[in-house]
């Protein structure tokens, strides 16, 4: 069999923490060698994985022009099929001229968040167009949640299908056999942007002193939390800023709670990180998260007063924590991403059988 010969439009380096990025390394590492062939570009040192991947190419890029670079490779490479579409210029260039020749190729675009992004305001026109510009244009779209499909094809009126987000649910592991913490720890991973309301925590840390509260991410409101936690001297609130996955999952293991107020989201994958490792989960359903199982895994609130009376509750009962969290770690389970990715090995072989059959 004649290997699908696949173009993923990502970066292989080592160390790099974007969720899409780091979501198309795992399902990358994962694909059967002898019936896939990957190309992805490198900018600097490749994650092992990827590098030692057999029948994998990795396109090496220029610390200058490297859309040119990437154009290059969308327009002559030997590829089926293009992966993981992003909104950059080189994307959007050759999406606008492969309307003029007959380029059979197959493009791939996957949504990861609600598509009514005109209304968030830390997203840019500029940035909206250069999505619906890109990746709306894909042949194919894959939606990572109900939620986010239902919501694509109420803003823009595009069918798409699910694919899950996944979990590596042997790196990321419960730590259950740790002594308990003296004092309970709450855990927030995400970008610190006004739509995951990061400020959140500092409001539950000021409300329950007995608490720890740890924050990790970095982003544009890094600045204002560090000045309102020594404004305020919130002391049981840390920024711990960007972690490594080591250093992360760590932070998983420590904590007895994770709580994610985000009211604005597609799939988040830290949901699935924090269940794995045991924790019970605390996530608003405005986007109905399936990766979190109301009253089993943990509790989805419908306003700020929920989440601190849901918080108030797992504080109280270790015992109810516990329980959550090993609902949570089975529930994470269904996600890992070996099944993930059998999904997608069996999407783009329905995507070259449809391409033959056209053809013909």
């Amino acid at each position: 069999m004649t290997p699908v010969r696949i173009l993923v439009d990502s970066l292989a380096d080592q160390g790099l923490t974007n969720a899409q990025m780091s979501n198309a390394r795992e399902i990358i590492r994962r694909l059967d060698s002898e019936r896939f062939h990957v190309s992805i570009f490198c900018g600097g040192v490749p994650d092992c994985n990827i590098a030692q991947r057999p029948n994998t190419r990795l396109v090496p890029l220029p610390q200058r022009r490297r859309t040119v670079r990437i154009l290059r490779e969308f327009l002559l490479g030997r590829h089926d099929i293009l992966f993981y579409v992003k909104s950059s210029p080189a994307s959007r260039f050759y999406l606008t001229w492969r309307r003029g020749w007959k380029d059979r190729r197959i493009t791939v675009g996957t949504i990861e968040s609600q598509s009514d992004v005109r209304k968030e305001p830390t997203i840019t026109p500029e940035a909206v167009d250069l999505w619906e510009r890109t990746v709306l244009r894909c042949d194919y779209l894959f939606s990572n949640s109900r939620s986010v499909k239902q919501s694509l094809q109420r803003e823009y009126n595009l069918p798409s299908e699910i694919v899950p987000t996944g979990v590596n649910t042997s790196f990321f592991t419960p730590a259950w056999g740790r002594p308990a913490n003296a004092r309970p720890r709450v855990l927030f991973v995400g970008s610190l942007r006004p739509f995951k309301q990061p400020q959140l925590l500092l409001n539950a840390a000021a409300r329950f002193p007995e608490a720890d509260f740890f924050l990790v991410g970095e982003g544009l409101m890094a600045d204002e939390l560090k000045a309102r936690i020594e404004r305020e001297q919130i002391r049981n609130a840390t920024l711990t800023g960007l972690l490594g996955s080591e250093q992360l999952k760590d932070q998983y293991q420590k904590a007895d709670i994770f709580l994610f107020p985000s009211a604005w989201e597609g799939s988040p994958k830290v949901l699935l990180e924090a269940a794995a490792c045991g924790l019970p989960v605390i996530a608003r359903q405005d986007y109905l998260p399936e990766t979190v199982i109301h009253g089993e895994t943990g509790f989805l609130a419908g306003s700020d007063r929920e989440v601190f009376a849901q918080l108030q509750e797992l504080l109280s009962h270790p015992e109810q924590r516990r329980k959550f969290g090993e609902a949570g770690r089975k529930h994470s389970e269904q996600f890992d991403w070996d099944p993930i990715t059998r999904r997608w090995e069996e999407v783009f072989l329905d995507l070259m059988s449809k391409k033959t059959a056209r053809a013909a």
